[in-house]
């Protein structure tokens, strides 16, 4: 059984995240900033932590996460602004990964966003904003001492998840349902030996523990 803590624990990816752990027997902690999630995160099978990111120091968080075997960071700021995306996917990204260091947290995931995303649409400044700080969140991460997996997912939908998906370090863009997102992480998660790897997400036909366990043989040839 593992110990998950989720930042950004209500979610969408998240709460599809906190069922399928719950569903493994492993245990999901979901840090959450609204009070009122908490019943809802409970009955998902989760243990709700009530914080808010962009307030918490590192000490507090690293508190929170102590004994924890992996740090989940699916927390995004949604097109709430500049000001909150650099609040959030930025330097709140910057404070889970310090946090886990301090607490001794072995190994990171992060769900990012695919390098492709929207470019076929109008460029403004927010969206541009957005993809500037995701890059050098991720570039934070690696440079860090953790173990960590980067998941970029394709554009997000509601669709129900199929099991079935294309996964790899580079692939062509397209969507990809997020509980087939969550799905990935739950399988990446129980897989040890998937580290230290970016990795592109978007619906295919290949079934995930499939996908996971080429790109794990494939590793361990280089």
């Amino acid at each position: 059984m593992k110990r998950v803590f989720i930042v950004g624990g209500a979610g969408k990816v998240a709460q599809h995240l906190i069922k399928q752990l719950a569903g493994a027997g492993h245990n999901a902690l979901a840090l959450h900033r609204k009070p009122e999630q908490t019943r809802e995160l409970e009955t998902l099978g989760a243990t709700p932590v009530l914080g808010d990111l962009t307030k918490l120091t590192v000490n507090e968080l690293a508190q929170e996460m102590k004994g924890s075997d992996v740090v989940v960071f699916a927390a995004g700021a949604g097109g709430a602004g500049i000001e909150v995306t650099n609040a959030i996917d930025g330097r709140g990204l910057m404070l889970a990964v310090d946090a886990a260091r301090k607490a001794e947290v072995p190994r990171f995931l992060l769900v990012s966003v695919f390098p492709d995303a929207l470019r076929e649409g109008d460029r403004k400044a927010g969206f541009e904003n957005y993809m500037r700080v995701k890059k050098l969140s991720d570039a934070y991460l690696v440079a860090s001492d953790l173990e960590w997996v980067i998941v970029r997912p394709g554009t997000l939908s509601d669709a129900p998840g199929t099991g079935q998906v294309k996964l790899d370090v580079a692939i062509s863009y397209g969507d990809v349902p997020r509980e087939d997102v969550a799905t990935c992480l739950t399988r990446i998660i129980g897989e040890p030996n998937m580290r230290n790897v970016i990795l592109e997400l978007t619906a295919g036909s290949e079934p995930i523990d499939q996908a996971l366990s080429r790109l794990v043989a494939r590793a361990a040839k280089s």
